[in-house]
C-alpha cells in the first residue's frame, strides 16, 4: 500500500524520483522520502506529509545516482519524519525502502538489539537495513538474499549501498515490483504509473525473485541465487493518461470518462453473428461451461460489490447458481472447493493481497480460477488460468469509479458468454448484445445529471448519516453508492436491501437522515414505491435514482436511460458516484486521497 521508485543511470536521480513519488502518492501519502548516492556518499531526506512537503525541504545540491524513493501508508508506527522511509543501517551506508509487513519484526528487533544495534524508528521496515548491513555478503545481492532469508511476511524492497554505487537491488514477495527498461538506465517501481514517462518496456518480478539493476541492464534470480529469465513486455499506458486534463480532481475526470472506458471494455468482444461475447482469454471450451454447476466470485470493497452484480447477471442469464463473497474472508473459513465450480477473482489493480491469497488457496486445491483485472501483467492476472482485462486505463483516484463500471460490464460479457452456451436463445442473446452496445451512449446521457446532483449534494452535505436502499439488482448499486460516499466524504453511510428496512434500519429514519433509493422501472417498482412511502411517513427525505422522472414521495429523482433489466445497474450507479463526489467537494475533503485509505491494498 506504499509506493516505491528506484533509478540507476546517467541522469541525476532526484528529479526522476520526485516525479515518480508524485505519481505514486495515491498508494501512500502520510510521509515520503528518498536516498541517492552522490558526492560524499549516501544522502537521505524524508518528511512527514505529502510529496510536496518533501520537495519543499530538499536542498538544491541534493543530487546523485542511483537513488530510491518511497511514499508511506502507515502500518507500524505513526506518520513521522523518523518513521518515513528510507531507513538506514547504523553506519549510514545502506538505505532500504519497503512495502508490505514483516510479521516477525518484533523477533528480529529483539535479536538486533541483543547484538548492540540501535533502532530509531517504530517501523517493521527498519530491521531490513540492519540485516542487510550485518549480512556482509560478497556483494549487495548476496547481502540482501541473506537478510531476506530471516524475514517472514510480505515485502517489496529496494536497497542502496554506497560502497557499490553502480547498482540498486530490488526484491519482492507478496508486494509487487515492476522493472522499467530504458536507454542506458533502469528503473523499478511498485506501479507502472511511475515508469511510463521514461519507458514502456517493463518486467514484472514474481514472488521470491530479486533483481540487480545497473545502467547497462538488469539480472534476475531467485533468493537462493538461481538465475531466472525475464523478458520485457510493452505496457499500454502512456504518461498523458495520468494528467487531470483540466478537471479539479482525478475522480471527477474518471467518472466523466466512463463512456470511453466502457467502449474499450466492449471493443472487439460483441459477436453480432451468434449474439454472444468473444472472450478468448477465458480458456473455456463449451464442454467446460456445460459442466459448470456453480460460479463463485471473490473480491474486496468495490470489486466485491461489482462481483455481486456479476453474480446476479450470471444467475439470471446463464441460470447457473452464482454468488459473490469478500475475498478477505474466504480463505479463513476453510471453504469447500468444488471441481465443477468456476471461481472468478476481481481486482482492479491485480495486486490486492487478500484476493491474491484467495486465488493461491484455490489453486492449491485444484480449482479453475479466472481473473477480472485492469492491470496487464499484475499478480492476479499472472496467477489465474485465464480472464478478462478491463482496459479501463489508469485509475489514479483512490475511490474506484470507472473500474467498477468496467467490471460490471465485463461481467455482462461473461454472463452472456456462459448463457449462450447453456440456456439463452439467440433472441435473448441479441437483446443483451444490443444492450451492451448501447451502454457507452447511455452512460454519457446518465452523466448529464452532474449539475443537478451537485445542487442536491450541497443541500445534504452537513447530514451526519445517509441510508441507501435497493432491491435485488438495486442492492449492490446501493452498497457501492454508500461505499463511495463514506470513502471520500467521511459521512456515515449504510446500505440495506429495501425489503429489510422494516426489520431494523427503519428505526434510523427521520427528518435528519436522508435515504437514497435505487428505483428501476421493473417488476419491483410498486414494492419500491411502498418503501419510499414507509420512509416519507416517518419524515425521512428520499433521493431516488431510477427511470421515471417522477416517483411519488421522492424529494428529487435522478433519471438514467432504460437498458435491459440485467444491465440497468450499470447506469443506476452513475448518479451515486457523482453524489459522493459533489458532497465530498462541498465538505472540502481531499477527494483523490481520502484519509486512512490507499489505492492498492497490498497488505493483509
Amino acid at each position: 500500500m506504499c509506493g516505491i521508485i528506484a533509478y540507476v543511470g546517467p541522469k541525476d536521480a532526484t528529479p526522476v524520483l520526485m516525479e515518480g513519488l508524485a505519481r505514486l502518492e495515491y498508494r501512500g501519502y502520510d510521509s515520503a522520502g528518498m536516498a541517492v548516492v552522490g558526492t560524499g556518499g549516501l544522502k537521505v531526506r524524508k518528511a512527514k506529509g505529502r510529496v510536496r512537503d518533501l520537495a519543499e525541504g530538499l536542498p538544491r545540491r541534493f543530487k546523485g545516482s542511483p537513488g530510491i524513493g518511497h511514499t508511506r501508508w502507515a502500518t507500524h508506527g505513526a506518520p513521522s519524519d523518523v518513521n518515513a522511509h528510507p531507513h538506514l543501517d547504523g553506519s549510514g551506508q545502506v538505505a532500504v525502502v519497503h512495502n508490505g509487513i514483516i510479521e516477525n519484526a518484533a523477533v528480529l528487533r529483539s535479536r538486533l538489539e541483543r547484538q548492540g544495534v540501535q533502532l530509531v524508528s517504530e517501523t517493521d521496515s527498519e530491521v531490513l537495513a540492519h540485516l542487510v548491513a550485518l549480512a556482509d555478503g560478497a556483494d549487495l545481492e548476496e547481502s540482501v538474499a541473506v537478510a531476506l532469508a530471516h524475514v517472514e511476511g510480505t515485502y517489496g524492497v529496494a536497497v542502496l549501498d554506497q560502497r557499490q554505487p553502480d547498482r540498486v537491488l530490488v526484491a519482492c514477495n507478496g508486494s509487487p515490483l515492476v522493472l522499467g527498461v530504458g536507454e542506458h538506465e533502469m528503473l523499478a517501481a511498485s506501479d507502472v504509473a511511475a515508469l511510463v514517462r521514461h519507458t514502456r518496456q517493463v518486467v514484472h518480478l514474481d514472488d521470491g525473485e530479486m533483481a540487480v539493476l545497473t545502467a547497462d541492464g538488469y539480472r534476475t534470480s531467485t533468493l537462493d541465487r538461481r538465475p531466472t529469465s525475464k523478458r520485457p513486455m510493452l505496457v499500454e499506458e502512456r504518461a498523458e493518461a495520468y494528467a487531470k486534463d483540466g478537471h479539479p480532481h482525478y475522480l471527477h475526470k474518471e467518472i466523466l470518462e466512463q463512456p470511453a472506458v466502457v467502449s474499450r471494455t466492449l471493443s472487439g468482444r460483441l459477436d453480432e453473428r451468434f449474439h454472444t461475447a468473444h472472450l478468448g482469454g477465458l480458456g473455456l471450451e463449451a464442454r467446460d461451461v456445460a459442466a459448470l454447476r456453480r460460479v463463485k466470485i471473490l473480491g474486496c470493497g468495490s470489486a466485491y460489490y461489482a462481483g455481486m452484480l456479476g453474480a446476479g447477471m450470471i444467475e439470471s442469464l446463464a441460470r447457473i447458481p452464482a454468488d459473490a463473497e469478500p475475498a478477505s474472508e474466504y480463505r479463513y473459513r476453510n471453504p469447500v472447493v468444488e471441481a465443477d465450480t468456476l471461481y472468478v477473482a476481481v481486482s482492479q489493480s491485480g495486486e490486492t493481497f487478500d484476493t491474491i491469497a484467495a486465488v493461491r488457496e484455490l489453486k492449491r486445491k485444484g480449482a479453475r480460477v479466472l481473473g477480472v483485472v485492469n492491470v496487464v501483467g499484475s499478480t492476479v492476472a499472472r496467477e489465474c488460468d485465464g480472464g478478462i482485462y478491463l482496459h479501463a486505463g489508469p485509475e489514479v483516484s483512490v475511490a474506484s469509479t470507472k473500474t467498477f463500471t468496467a467490471t460490471a460490464v465485463a461481467f455482462g460479457l461473461l454472463a452472456l458468454f456462459l448463457a449462450r452456451i447453456r440456456d439463452l436463445g439467440p433472441a435473448d442473446g441479441k437483446r443483451i448484445v444490443d444492450g451492451l452496445r448501447a451502454l457507452p451512449g447511455q452512460i454519457d446521457e446518465a452523466l448529464g445529471v452532474d449539475r443537478d446532483v451537485a445542487a442536491v449534494a450541497t443541500t445534504y452535505a452537513e447530514r451526519q448519516s445517509i441510508l441507501f436502499v435497493g432491491r435485488v439488482r438495486g442492492y449492490p448499486v446501493a452498497l457501492e453508492g454508500a461505499q463511495k460516499l463514506k470513502e471520500i466524504s467521511y459521512v456515515h453511510a449504510e446500505a440495506y436491501p429495501a425489503s429489510e428496512l422494516k426489520h431494523g434500519p427503519l428505526a434510523l429514519v427521520g427528518p435528519e437522515v436522508p435515504t437514497v433509493a435505487v428505483v428501476p422501472d421493473d417488476h419491483l417498482l410498486d414494492k419500491n414505491l411502498s418503501t419510499i412511502a414507509e420512509i416519507t411517513a416517518r419524515g425521512g427525505p428520499v433521493i431516488a435514482v431510477g427511470h421515471r422522472r417522477e416517483l411519488p414521495g421522492a424529494t428529487c429523482v435522478w433519471t438514467v436511460p432504460k437498458n435491459e433489466p440485467e444491465l440497468d445497474p450499470v447506469l443506476l450507479g452513475l448518479p451515486l458516484q457523482l453524489f459522493a463526489y459533489h458532497l465530498a467537494a462541498a465538505l472540502g475533503r481531499d477527494i483523490d486521497r481520502p484519509r486512512n485509505l490507499a489505492k492498492s491494498v497490498t497488505v493483509e
